[in-house]
């Protein structure tokens, strides 16, 4: 039976397995500078065009060509944009990547990674939906996990968001799924924009 990916409702194209199979070929030092590029960006998309600059500049380096690097780096993005929209936790992102065919070393050490980044990662996702797009209306519930694969995951609360945003020609709703903490931080957020466009009003 194929595996079921926690990033994705469907199984990732064959692409996405060669690519992130791919970085085992890497060394230790080498895949870390990997993740620590792809982090930089996710944290900072707003510096987006220095991603290109550090890739070439690594690809160049490294004396490996640049296409595939961008590849991999892509599918890399990919997976852990999903996994911040889905609110997925550190074990399940490692899981997915080692049934990607990760190695088990380097996905414990990108899953740790991810884990340490986790609220700035979710804090820029919200706040990209909100500056690209007018936040029109949004919807709430609370939760509470009452079954889950890992046993200090049950009992835990979260937050289901519903934001509905204005593409211009049209309104798409947005789901999110925070945890108590990232829901306060995302809170704290909101409310400071709210001081800005009050002071500029």
């Amino acid at each position: 039976m194929a595996a079921t990916f926690h990033f994705a409702m469907e199984t990732p194209p064959d692409s996405m397995f060669s690519e992130i199979q791919t970085l085992n070929k890497f060394n230790e030092e080498q895949f870390k500078q990997i993740v620590t590029i792809v982090l930089t960006f996710l944290l900072e998309p707003a510096k987006s065009s220095q991603l290109v600059v550090h890739l070439d500049d690594f690809a160049r380096d490294e004396g490996i060509s640049a296409a595939p690097l961008r590849n991999i780096v892509r599918s890399l993005i990919t997976i852990l944009n999903n996994a911040v929209k889905r609110n997925m936790t550190p074990s399940q992102l490692n899981e997915d990547l080692v049934n990607l065919g990760l190695s088990e070393e380097k996905s414990s050490y990108l899953s740790d990674q991810w884990k340490s980044n986790l609220l700035g990662l979710s804090r820029t996702a919200v706040g990209q939906t909100l500056m690209v797009n007018q936040l029109m209306d949004m919807e709430w519930k609370f939760g509470v996990t009452a079954a889950s694969s890992e046993l200090q995951q049950v009992g835990s609360t979260f937050l289901q968001l519903k934001l509905v945003v204005n593409k211009g020609n049209k309104t798409e709703n947005v789901f999110m799924e925070l945890s108590v903490p990232q829901f306060y931080s995302f809170l704290h957020e909101m409310e400071k924009a709210k001081m800005s466009l009050e002071y500029f009003s």
